[in-house]
């Protein structure tokens, strides 16, 4: 029976909040569960995080159009597209991948509206009114499908200020100097430090923890082959350029006379003419919503369907999810939650039990979690954490 409303004229069944690909890949697998009236919302431009990355940057997983033999590939944020197939190679840089993105919105003629800000999110009678900066719209469901790039951690030890983030260049010829000093040592961090060298830097990586020795079944835990070999490459040709301090935390970073001072908790002292980069992760992209949400300690909350706790009608999609320990950070691990959310959302408002069985054999459905949750990939409780991911 449809779900009705009293004094609450609905605009739209479902508002989707970001065009990246949780956000877009969401709104086709609502399609594909048969809710059609739904809107997507994006505050700048389909992908624009992804433009922002350092051109050198590239997707660590790898794309190969195996889509046809139920393979779906890994970027992929439909059963039935593939970026190794739209782009012909494996590992596409941001603008590349942002490209891709743009091309599925318009070949599938998504209701999008870009360069339109979401200013809040209101309950409202049977549903929610959105406030963006042109509009007010009323929606019985609201997914929220930001990504974390925007929320760079920038506070994390006494003189982070004294730091770049790794995430406000956007080439890494920008950095200037010949020698750079790098916080973190998971992928962003070790990006970084491969293409410096490359550059003729001398680079050194000080990090938590020393993840490209760990060994984890789980592929968010641990550097992705892609980064591995290049980090072994990197070293192997450029063995006096390249330092990588394990087990080491940044205690303090201090500036005097104009050098920057890196403290370690274990005691090393090390001083650089050049800010160093804090390669130290990203914010929970719930940050500008986190009041929607229960929380616990810095990790959101879940129903079972990858809906607020709080409240319902209020789903997420996104690198931040985390169900039952186990995190969905990568693109291929998230979009397996995009028929989830759709069948939720299909029931809630009424519609006929969706056919979703193609979603399933693809991937793009998977709500038995037992897999993950019985193996070494579960999330560490906040006390066990040695090293943000990056």
């Amino acid at each position: 029976m449809k779900v009705t409303f009293t004094n609450c004229r609905m605009d739209f069944e479902a508002i989707i909040v970001g065009a990246g690909p949780a956000g877009i890949g969401c709104c086709l697998a609502l399609r594909r569960a048969g809710v059609e009236k739904v809107l997507l919302l994006e505050a700048e431009e389909v992908g624009a995080s992804f433009r922002r990355w350092p051109e050198e940057m590239r997707l660590i997983t790898p794309s190969f159009h195996g889509n046809p033999f139920f393979q779906t590939d890994l970027n992929a944020i439909t059963p039935d597209t593939s970026p190794a197939d739209f782009f012909q190679k494996e590992h596409l840089s941001g603008n590349e991948y942002a490209n891709y993105l743009a091309a599925v919105a318009q070949h599938f003629e998504l209701r999008l509206h870009e360069n339109e800000r979401v200013l809040q999110i209101q309950p409202e009678p049977g549903g929610y009114s959105i406030e963006t900066e042109q509009a007010t719209y009323r929606t019985s469901v609201v997914i929220w499908a930001g990504g974390e790039f925007s929320h760079p951690k920038t506070g994390s030890f006494p003189g982070a200020e004294h730091c770049a983030h790794s995430s406000v260049f956007r080439t890494w010829a920008d950095f200037k100097g010949d020698e750079a000093l790098i916080i973190g040592g998971y992928e962003s961090g070790i990006d970084a430090a491969c293409h410096l060298v490359q550059l003729g830097k001398r680079v050194v990586v000080i990090s938590t923890g020393e993840p490209w020795n760990v060994d984890n079944p789980d592929p968010s835990e641990v550097l992705s082959p892609y980064t591995r070999e290049r980090l072994k490459t990197t070293m192997q040709n450029n063995p006096k350029r390249l330092l990588l301090l394990g087990n080491s935390t940044v205690a303090r970073v201090g500036c005097l006379s104009k050098r920057y001072i890196v403290e370690t908790e274990d005691g090393k002292i090390l001083n650089t003419n050049h800010r160093p980069i804090a390669a130290i992760g990203f914010h929970s992209a719930l940050a500008p919503i986190k009041e929607l949400w229960a929380w616990e300690g810095s990790k959101p909350q879940f129903t079972e369907e990858d809906e607020s706790t709080l409240y319902p009608g209020i789903y997420y999609t996104g690198p931040s999810l985390v169900q039952r320990n186990s995190k969905f950070c990568f693109i291929y691990k998230f979009r397996s939650r995009f028929g989830v959310v759709a069948r939720s959302v299909a029931r809630r408002l009424g519609y006929p039990e969706p056919d979703l069985e193609d979603d399933r054999r693809r991937g793009f459905l998977v709500d038995d979690l037992e897999c993950c949750t019985n193996c070494e990939c579960a999330v560490e409780s906040e006390a066990e954490s040695v090293a943000p991911q990056s």
